[in-house]
């Protein structure tokens, strides 16, 4: 057996105990924070036995490695994210296949959304991607304007808005992402108080294999983790 294949369930263990540890933390109870296991590359074999040690939420990036994936493992104890880019012109194939759409970066891409929700008679999850640093190589709403945002998409009635994402820019060390994830949560907060009635900033989706449990002690109840379960990634 190769034998990082053997260390999947330990991985899984040490990542939920360093969350659980974070969550204390903050005094916060572990319930209140969900680990997605990042399983972009990483073979249906290799998910099966996260999933086998305890991974219940799976994100994906891309949509043709992510369908096969889907239909082998199907969806008995396993809630599937995607978590990448999503072009407009996949959103048809990408509704109703994934609770919760992680990266939501523009208002267009909601409004394309919200019609294929509304054709396949659903309401689709979704989270707003923000671009904390107005990074020109990520796509994302700027923090400044996604109030007025809001504004419009208060009213795509098959969207179930339910908070916020975002990627914070490289650093140095986990420490140094703490100020991006407080202004995730800030802005989350900020955004609350306007009171949207179809909007819900309740989940923030932020932090990685490298700085997860700062994110969990600024507020995150999703953290996406991939190489501290996996290893690193052949792209």
């Amino acid at each position: 057996m190769d034998a990082a294949l053997g260390t999947i369930a330990d991985r899984v263990r040490t990542v939920l105990d360093e969350m659980q540890r974070a969550a204390a933390r903050a005094g916060r109870p572990p319930e209140s924070v969900r680990l997605i296991a990042a399983s972009k590359t990483v073979s249906v074999e290799r998910l099966r036995q996260a999933v086998d040690a305890g991974i219940r939420h799976l994100g994906e990036n891309r949509l043709q490695e992510a369908l096969p994936k889907i239909d082998t493992l199907g969806r008995e104890g396993v809630v599937w994210h995607f978590i990448g880019t999503l072009q407009r012109r996949k959103v048809k194939s990408v509704v109703g296949r994934f609770e919760t759409i992680h990266s939501v970066d523009s208002l267009a891409l909601a409004e394309e959304i919200d019609r294929q929700a509304k054709t396949a008679g659903l309401r689709q999850r979704v989270l707003l991607e923000v671009n904390l640093a107005g990074e020109a190589s990520k796509g994302g709403f700027e923090p400044t304007t996604l109030g007025a945002a809001l504004e419009s998409l208060n009213g795509l009635e098959h969207l179930d808005i339910r908070g916020l994402m975002a990627i914070p820019p490289p650093t140095p060390t986990a420490e140094d992402a703490r100020p991006y994830f407080r202004q995730l949560r800030t802005l989350a907060q900020t955004l609350t108080a306007r009171g949207h009635r179809n909007i819900n900033m309740q989940e923030l989706s932020m932090g990685m294999s490298h700085d997860y449990p700062v994110a969990i002690e600024e507020g995150a109840t999703y953290v996406r983790v991939g190489t501290a379960i996996f290893g690193a990634r052949d792209e």
